[in-house]
């Protein structure tokens, strides 16, 4: 795959993770190697990347992501089977996107690999945007390219924060120092059924590029409510 190719073809794999393949460490580690290359504040690398791959520790954890989708955010106003969007196609896409998303739930279960990226040595509650952004900085793209390295591989990701809605329990499980890493984002790793994945629908660049300033007369996107759809 060309780069074109891989950035316009990761997505967010939830039915088709394949459980029954094992992914070789070998593999994990040349994905974490390339994700390291990613931009980072200061030039002081802070992303890590807690792989869970003990079936205790796994299930612990897919535990409590399952607790917190189906007690709170299945049941929220936030959940993607109850956003409303106009027209019909666009509808059945979100009520697919909602089986996909149930369909992840049951997959963390399943799979045999789940990844946490973390923010080492700094915790960001309540601290002003500038903070926040600066220091998200450099584990976001990071853990983007983590994926890119992954889909080139044959693996499927999906970028998730669910989780964090019971941060401190998850830490306790894997003994990550809540007071000093923040977690960021989880994502199983798997090899994936099939490897064709195409481009999703997004709108037009023309819709979202706003020139010299902000244009009130392009489309906003839809407020958030409830529990985010990540």
């Amino acid at each position: 795959m060309d780069a074109d190719e891989v950035l316009s073809t990761t997505r967010a794999v939830r039915k088709r993770l394949d459980p029954d393949r094992e992914v070789p460490e070998s593999l994990i580690r040349e994905c974490v190697t390339l994700a390291l290359q990613a931009p980072a504040g200061s030039n002081l690398p802070r992303t890590r990347f807690v792989v869970v791959r003990d079936p205790a520790r796994r299930a612990a954890v897919a535990d409590i992501y399952s607790d917190i989708y189906l007690s709170s955010y299945r049941a929220s106003a936030g959940y993607i089977g109850r956003v409303e969007v106009a027209g019909e196609e666009a509808a059945e896409v979100q009520r697919r996107t909602a089986g996909s998303a149930d369909a992840l739930e049951r997959a963390l279960h399943e799979v045999g690999t789940i990844v946490i990226a973390c923010l080492d040595g700094v915790r960001l509650d309540g601290s002003p945007a500038f903070t926040s952004a600066s220091m998200l900085g450099g584990v976001l793209p990071a853990t983007w390219s983590f994926m890119l390295a992954a889909r080139a591989r044959g693996l499927g990701t999906c970028w998730t924060t669910m989780h964090l809605a019971r941060e401190k329990d998850v830490a306790e499980v894997l003994g990550i120092p809540y007071e000093s890493v923040q977690q960021v984002c989880l994502t199983p790793l798997a090899f994936t059924r099939g490897e064709k994945f195409g481009p999703a629908r997004r709108p037009e660049a023309e819709q979202v590029i706003h020139w010299d300033g902000w244009d009130a007369t392009k489309p906003a996107a839809p407020p958030v409510s409830g529990i985010a759809a990540s």
